[in-house]
């Protein structure tokens, strides 16, 4: 759902060039190296800060990294381990400004920078991989029927859903589960699958198909998926023609604007793959991180529980503190762009920190520190500028339903495992772990 979740990305070296496998792709992306540029003093090779070094604790917590790389400068060239080298932009304005900076493109195959024998498949024919003006045709043709009161017309359902998983979450008679697995993945899955109009007997094989895609384990498990979830939604694209319902994909297919222009087969395929995976995956870690900061700050859980008022807030502070976006989308200079005092070159691949901007503390005092009563406005966790997260008033409905309804339900709310123990999604995408283990007594079934 979101315009400014990240996409996945692998990486294939040879001496000549660089490509990159793109998230939410498997297409390649031809680029031609430059030289680095200094990047500070916790560079591991000359101007090139190599965040591979630091291997699992970066994934478990990438906040003092990018503590020590925002002291040194907001931006830095590094090198990944999902991805060719690229620009990391980590200062909170430098982040604003580069996220609103129209220099910045997102339509690889428009400037000619896919490798000529990657697959152009419909999947990638959505708002995420596009720039003005064809971003904005595609976005307003969405945003006349994913509106706000198509969303809050959701409410009833939402809550309904909630309540029923955790009816089976807490039947279980040791007071234990995995959270990811018992309600913050199932809740914005179902929600967004009845949204699309995707019918429940599907909805275990677009799982698998969008696990694999988000998070890859090889390329040819990526490209398989990437297939099968093609001809999936072109099949289903043609059934809701035939027999509409009242579903968005069904209206995103009716919808034109004055002058008769409507969304492409492709296109419809592209959005509707866009709402189906951002819509979920996102929510899955804005849940699952926000009941982990709880956990993991008392003071604020019970702060919560004494004043559920403050619920609205706390998820904004979520949102801000340890938000599910690490990284924004793949971008790419048009031209040579200065940043923070460094000019980044012409045709090179940037990433943009969310994660690092939300915790500056240039921008947030104690910005560290969790604390659901500050005023967090400002935080970049869905964006900023043109590509601002679509979805944002659903995820944070789905959080604080869920999340209210969980602490309404489960006293004595705690983490199962020890805090180092938990295991993290391997890349800068979404960020979030893959298994959140808690245990409670039950106050009411």
């Amino acid at each position: 759902m979101s315009d400014s979740s990240p996409l996945h990305s692998l990486a294939r070296r040879s001496r000549h060039d660089v490509e990159i496998t793109t998230r939410y792709g498997g297409r390649t992306v031809a680029e031609t190296p430059t030289k680095p540029q200094a990047a500070g003093v916790v560079e591991q090779t000359p101007g090139i800060v190599d965040l591979t070094s630091y291997g699992k604790d970066f994934a478990a917590n990438p906040y003092p990294y990018y503590a020590e790389l925002r002291a040194q400068g907001p931006v830095h060239r590094v090198r990944i381990s999902e991805g060719p080298e690229a620009w990391l932009i980590v200062g909170y304005d430098a982040v604003r400004t580069a996220l609103a900076d129209d220099r910045l493109k997102k339509d690889w195959w428009a400037a000619g920078m896919m490798d000529e024998n990657a697959e152009d498949s419909p999947l990638f024919k959505h708002m995420l991989d596009s720039d003005p003006p064809h971003h904005t045709r595609l976005r307003k043709l969405v945003a006349r029927e994913f509106t706000s009161r198509r969303v809050e017309a959701l409410r009833p359902r939402v809550q309904e859903i909630t309540d029923e998983l955790l009816d089976a979450m807490l039947a279980a008679p040791d007071g234990r589960a995995d959270l990811v697995e018992t309600l913050a993945f199932p809740l914005p899955m179902t929600v967004i699958c009845e949204l699309i109009g995707v019918p429940d007997i599907d909805r275990s094989a677009f799982r698998a198909w969008s696990n694999e895609i988000v998070a890859p384990t090889d390329p040819s498990a990526v490209n398989d998926a990437i297939r099968a979830m093609t001809a999936y939604l072109v099949d289903l694209i043609e059934q809701k023609r035939g027999v509409p319902g009242d579903d968005l994909l069904s209206a995103l297919i009716r919808t034109s604007e004055e002058g008769g222009d409507r969304l492409s087969r492709d296109e419809l395929v592209g959005m509707a793959f866009l709402l189906l995976v951002a819509g979920h995956e996102t929510t899955v870690s804005l849940i699952s991180n926000g009941v982990r900061a709880l956990l993991q700050h008392p003071d604020q859980l019970a702060a919560l529980r004494a004043d559920t008022s403050l619920l609205d807030n706390a998820v904004e502070e979520m949102l801000r503190y340890d938000g599910p976006v690490e990284t924004a989308t793949w971008r790419f200079t048009s031209e040579p762009v200065e940043i923070g005092g460094t000019v980044i070159p012409a045709r090179e691949p940037i990433l943009i920190a969310l994660a690092s901007a939300s915790r500056d503390p240039e921008r947030f005092a104690a910005a560290d520190e969790f604390d659901i009563t500050r005023e967090p406005r400002g935080h970049v966790a869905f964006g900023h500028g043109i590509h601002f997260c679509l979805g944002a008033p659903l995820a944070r409905m789905e959080a604080r339903i869920a999340i209210g309804a969980l602490l309404d339900r489960c006293s004595d709310l705690a983490l199962d495992c020890p805090a180092d123990a938990l295991t993290w999604r391997p890349s800068m995408l979404i960020r979030g772990t893959e298994q959140l283990p808690i245990r409670w007594a039950n106050d009411r079934t």
